[in-house]
């Protein structure tokens, strides 16, 4: 089974669940509010199965459990301080995920309300309180208000609701090796698809899929094993920073999200990956207004920023060093090429930084392309410019590109251009990119070699021809001759039309006639 189908497969189970789920939901809240308490809860889970197993790991020559030694006084004080000390915060025992779950399931005799549960919310917090990990578990589950009446008028209703979603989350297999999907990334796109239509965004600007984030992850640790950091300036969910660390060992991640509700996500996302809390600073501000890494250099960059969104151009920025070199700030409407100029500004020297964006940055003019001329002629940044299918992306069916740029370039007299927009398997609402599209479009973008209707590697010398116009069209000839039309066939075949209407017509009159018509 290719990567492909078992992404897709376990995407089909846990879609399954996740709609049961939200089943269980509708018709208590709206629809866009599902997923803060379905992703909170299997957050809540990952947490508690951590500690659980790490506690009793430590438990193990002492031949006790975490429970038992936790009644004692003194495992309890050593315990703690270790747990908090490796994983940034503590759950005691009749907190734990599985704890509630044992009370669930005994029914009516059972211990379990949802007055438990938040008490256990609070208390992961408050364990954090004057340690290091404090920032990165702060506010964590701020959107599943489990004292909302929308889950139920009383506590036991609220109870029962929460029970159930609770029983359903503790089936979802998201430890083992084998999962090839990103399952909070997975779980807030297919909630925002199906059920967020008035969540006021769209799921491709929080998640970039799988395939997508793989070319840009292939991309920037080409050549590389390891990265000292990985940076994304519109995180999102944290999804492509993870992506990154599947191609090569990567020892920190940076990021920043404007949206709470997003960067809270990305926080659970980096521990339920297993990226310990010290391995990771994500920031939740605006990136262009507020950037909180500029002191900052990495080696790389990755981003699927909001496609042509707004940002103040505030006559500020022109001395702001990010931008002051280009002479022009990105216009108001269009802050595309403000999140370039952010990215460049934070890259290494030695860094590689891969973004996906919508096809006008390739030629738009005005500001933006005064912008674009000096990346290309002033600083010879620009590496590619690979252009992907249409309908990739929920939400937006639009082709996007991808756009590579390098400080320190090998190929610095030319631009490897890619037409992948063709290479995709038609999927039932969105294209796909298979193994083979992926691979293609790494294995060319490395090679750098120019393939009929494929790629081509333009020189610097074309590019300032085309007048710093990137339109992928103008450097990979990707046009389809027609076949040759014989005119003779088709006077022929006119006047035999006419023939067969005016025999029609004679037809009609005959039956007018017989009508007295």
């Amino acid at each position: 089974m290719t990567t492909s189908e078992k992404q897709r497969q376990q995407q089909a189970e846990l879609h399954k669940k996740l709609w049961d789920m939200a089943n269980d939901l509708r018709g208590q809240m709206e629809a866009s509010e599902f997923k803060d308490y379905i992703l909170g809860l299997i957050f809540y889970r990952y947490l508690s199965e951590k500690v659980e197993v790490r506690a009793n790991e430590l438990l193990k020559e002492d031949n006790t459990t975490f429970e038992k030694a936790w009644e004692n006084e003194e495992y309890r004080e050593g315990l703690a301080e270790y747990l908090i000390q490796e994983l940034g915060y503590i759950i005691e025992p009749k907190f734990l995920f599985s704890s509630m779950i044992t009370e669930i399931r005994k029914g009516d005799k059972g211990s379990f309300d949802v007055e438990l549960l938040q008490k256990g919310v609070i208390a992961i917090e408050e364990s954090t309180l004057g340690a290091e990990s404090e920032d990165d578990f702060q506010n964590l589950f701020d959107d599943m208000d489990l004292a909302s009446s929308k889950l139920g008028r009383t506590v036991e209703l609220r109870s029962k609701l929460i029970a159930k979603i609770m029983v359903s989350i503790a089936d979802i297999p998201f430890l083992q090796d084998d999962v090839e999907i990103d399952v909070l990334g997975d779980a807030y796109e297919y909630m925002i698809s199906q059920f967020a239509a008035n969540a006021g965004k769209k799921a491709g600007e929080f998640y970039t899929p799988q395939q997508v984030s793989k070319i840009l992850a292939k991309i920037v640790t080409a050549g590389k094993t390891e990265l000292k950091n990985v940076y994304d300036p519109t995180c999102g969910s944290g999804s492509l920073l993870l992506r990154v660390a599947k191609e090569a060992k990567v020892f920190k991640f940076f990021g920043q999200e404007k949206t709470s509700t997003t960067y809270n996500l990305a926080r659970m996302n980096m521990l339920l990956h297993d990226v310990e809390y010290q391995r990771f600073d994500i920031r939740n501000a605006d990136t262009l207004e507020e950037p909180e890494h500029v002191g900052e250099r990495f080696e790389a960059v990755v981003a699927n920023p909001p496609y042509s969104a707004k940002w103040s151009a505030d006559d500020k920025f022109k001395d702001d060093e990010r931008f002051s070199a280009y002479s022009k700030l990105a216009p108001k409407s269009k802050a595309d090429f403000a999140f370039i100029q952010h990215m460049i500004h934070q890259l290494d020297d030695n860094g590689t930084m891969a973004v996906v964006l919508p096809h006008g940055v390739l030629f738009r003019g005005a500001a933006e392309g005064t912008i674009r001329q000096y990346l290309i002629e002033n600083k010879n940044y620009l590496d590619a410019v690979i252009g992907l299918p249409a309908n990739i992306f929920y939400g937006t069916s639009i082709p996007t590109c991808i756009l590579v740029f390098k400080k320190c370039r090998k190929h610095d007299d030319n631009v490897i251009f890619i037409d992948a927009s063709n290479e995709f398997e038609k999927g039932k609402n969105q294209n796909i990119l298979t193994d083979e599209n992926v691979e293609k479009i790494v294995a060319t973008f490395l090679s750098r070699e120019t393939l009929e209707k494929y790629s081509y590697a333009a020189t610097l010398d074309e590019i300032k021809e085309n007048e710093y116009n990137l339109n992928i069209p103008r450097y990979v000839d990707t046009f389809e001759e027609e076949e040759e039309i014989d005119l003779q066939v088709v006077a022929n075949r006119l006047k035999e039309i006419d023939k067969e209407i005016a025999e029609v017509d004679s037809e009609l009159e005959k039956f007018f006639k017989e009508l007295g018509v």
